[in-house]
């Protein structure tokens, strides 16, 4: 849906408009939970994870939505999916801890099947190199809420990062435009808007108060599987190379898993 509206809109209006809209349908619910959590929401601590998820998030999206335009939705996906590959990574940077042997090789088997997706060359595409960028501000946003969700309602605590990152992608607005706002465009904005953020976003946030950070990206790594799956029925699939570094990356996964377990 996103790849076809991006023919009409321009990436910025997409994600101002998307987020803006998933703001909007949570703000309600975040106003009457606010009460509970009022001096929370007034702390420099809940000050500073916003802006450093809103900061994450922009960055991911942008990048996503623009390299969207350059390569094909199961290419994006899968490359998309090695957050599960950079999340413990940099938890790793940030504990000042050893790599574990299990993420060094599901590491070594991300690299195999990214090189397998691309084509197997040494050429990455620009759409593909942006999405790469996409998965580690994803990660990053995974490790943020994984340190914080615990610490702030849920409902708040969205609404607040989709406002942000709304807000923080306008200067991009400003200079590109919105595109044209076709029926096309706004019915995936609003699909999005409403079932993959104000909703989605906020089931992640509740489901990272009660686990890791690594666990979460590997639950979410299961998107790639079910965006392939779907990109075949609008003829969008993976071909057999493409497939293989698929199933690679979903090894890397599993090694991760099993490790984690």
């Amino acid at each position: 849906m996103v790849k076809d509206a991006l023919q009409d809109v321009s990436p910025a209006g997409f994600i101002v408009l998307r987020f803006a809209i998933g703001t909007a349908a949570l703000a309600p619910f975040a106003a009457r939970r606010r009460a509970s959590s009022i001096e929370g929401v007034r702390s420099r601590a809940f000050l500073g994870v916003v802006v450093a998820l809103g900061v994450a998030l922009t960055a991911g999206y942008l990048l996503q939505t623009v390299g969207l335009q350059y390569t094909d939705p199961s290419s994006a996906a899968f490359i998309t999916g090695l957050f599960v590959v950079f999340t413990p990574l940099i938890e790793v940077a940030l504990r000042r801890h050893a790599l574990r042997r299990s993420t060094v090789v599901a590491v070594g088997l991300a690299v195999l099947g990214l090189f397998l997706i691309t084509g197997a060359t040494l050429h990455v595409s620009a759409g593909d190199a942006l999405t790469l960028g996409c998965a580690v501000a994803f990660a990053v946003q995974i490790v943020i809420l994984g340190r914080w969700s615990s610490h702030f309602d849920p409902f708040v605590l969205n609404t607040a990062q989709m406002g942000a990152l709304a807000l923080f992608t306008l200067p991009a607005l400003a200079v590109t435009g919105p595109g044209a706002l076709t029926v096309r465009a706004w019915t995936a904005i609003v699909v999005t808007g409403l079932a993959c953020s104000a909703l989605a976003f906020t089931l992640q946030v509740y489901g990272q108060r009660h686990a890791s950070a690594t666990r979460s990206a590997l639950l979410l790594s299961l998107e790639p599987v079910f965006a392939t799956a779907t990109a075949y029925t609008t003829g969008h699939g993976l071909g057999a190379l493409g497939a293989a570094g698929a199933a690679v990356i979903l090894a890397a996964i599993l090694v991760e898993e099993v490790a984690e377990r």
